[in-house]
């Protein structure tokens, strides 16, 4: 083998002092740790592809807002828990405009971004009716939502989508549902990290049968508007981000402030309750809760006890982003393409330099560029893979944690890396190739 960037031996102790035995399994967190130690070691500027950091500026006007409204000395007062109503506001009129979805301001409930607004409804909605066990989780997906689920002590189950789209995915679902302990239905759309985006077909199946099962829809849209095939960022004009409320009256959607917005640093994003659940009562409630009404259980019961709120000034920030965008000041889809060119130009250097996209398909057409896409390389597993990536200075995450059946894939993220390092990616992956001459009647290597 020739010279590589990064010796071997430099990875071997770096894995060990981080203690990461298991490549495949580690989480993003430990891998971000483990690239940062053998990028101090080596000296070695990393192609950091594992963790989903949004990559681009801040909006002008959610930064001066927020400015203003720690002027006026917000920061000394505590939020209101339910929302400032400015982001309620703007909040429901963004999901009338970009979803064509009537849902009441009171039932905007801003979150410490989408991670907690995932908590918040898992302590709630998985507490609803005691003979029901928990969440069904529509794979891949992102990991740290099943820790959620366990550190709460609650069940789950999950599967694959990728074999079950279109017309199979009713059967798939329903023999599910039909036990009748599945409380929550939980997917993200774009998926995170397969970035296969659900059909109109498939999201009236989802909402059909839980409205059939009585099973409740969270509806992660932290990539909202990003399957840039369909351009949806016209305000009150169709075509619209593709949602599940359309078809059936339990839901909640997560809408972040980090991907789509650019607002990841403050740590803000909104949840969606339908007017329908958001009144419901549910009897079962009071075992935790001082009420049995749904949308009271949420705010004065599980966000109260989560956070008390979110930061005053940063709802401020948010509201300023969501009226440029219902005003058609500010166009969110246009500023964040960035992703889909640089998708399109490092899937080509993976596929020129012998790597496959493990999840390339949208049922009939392929799937689009965007925020993360998927790779394998002949004869590897995703451990052994990433663990031989390593010492080309290149990080990613298994597929193996985020639920996939695809384990000798990984999961790449574009945001973070500089338009300047592309053709670095594109020169590593060639070394690659060349001390790893592609064979695929050799088995994967663990």
């Amino acid at each position: 083998m020739n010279k590589t960037p990064i010796n071997r031996e430099i990875v071997r102790k770096a894995r060990e002092a981080c203690g990461v035995s298991n490549l495949g399994r580690a989480s993003i967190r430990e891998i971000v740790k483990l690239a940062n130690t053998i990028e101090k070691e080596s000296g070695v500027e990393f192609i950091r592809l594992e963790m989903g950091v949004p990559g681009l500026p801040a909006p002008a006007v959610a930064v001066e807002a927020e400015i203003e409204a720690l002027r006026k000395g917000v920061a000394s007062i505590y939020p209101d828990i339910e929302g400032i109503p400015e982001l309620k506001k703007e909040g429901s009129r963004f999901v009338k405009l970009f979803l064509d979805l009537d849902v009441s301001p009171e039932h905007i409930v801003p979150t410490v971004g989408s991670m907690m607004g995932g908590m918040a409804t898992f302590m709630v909605a998985n507490r609803n009716d005691h003979k029901k066990e928990g969440t069904l989780f529509l794979d891949p997906g992102f990991p740290v939502q099943k820790t959620q689920v366990k550190i709460l002590g609650q069940e789950y189950q999950s599967f694959d989508v990728y074999n079950y789209r279109g017309k199979a995915l009713k059967d798939k679902l329903e023999s599910y549902l039909k036990t009748g302990k599945v409380s929550t239905i939980l997917y993200s759309n774009p998926n995170n990290p397969s970035w296969i985006c659900f059909t109109e077909e498939e999201l009236e199946t989802i909402g059909r049968l839980a409205m059939k099962y009585d099973a409740l829809v969270i509806e992660d849209l932290a990539y909202f508007g990003m399957d840039y095939r369909v351009d949806c960022s016209v305000p009150g004009k169709a075509p619209y981000q593709p949602s599940v409320s359309k078809y059936c009256d339990d839901y909640i959607i997560l809408i972040s402030g980090s991907k789509a917005f650019s607002y990841a640093g403050q740590r803000i994003g909104m949840m969606v309750i339908s007017d329908h659940l958001f009144n419901r009562r549910y009897p079962d409630l009071k075992r935790y809760y001082s009420s049995d009404i749904f949308g009271r259980a949420m705010i004065f019961g599980a966000v109260y006890s989560l956070s008390s709120g979110v930061s005053h000034s940063a709802q401020y920030g948010f509201s300023a982003i969501l009226k440029a965008t219902n005003d058609g000041i500010y166009n969110f889809v246009r500023e964040t393409r960035d992703y889909e060119h640089k998708a399109s130009l490092m899937k080509g250097y993976f596929i020129e330099s012998g790597f496959r996209i493990v999840y390339d398909k949208d049922i009939d057409r392929d799937v689009a560029d965007g925020f993360y896409f998927t790779i394998s390389y002949p004869g590897m597993s995703g451990s052994h893979l990433l663990d031989e990536l390593l010492i080309y200075g290149i990080s990613a995450i298994g597929l193996e944690i985020t639920g996939s059946e695809r384990i000798e894939g990984l999961r790449v993220c574009v945001s973070q890396i500089r338009h300047d390092q592309l053709s670095v990616l594109e020169m590593r992956l060639k070394d690659f190739m060349r001390d790893h001459p592609v064979d695929s009647s050799k088995k994967i290597i663990n």
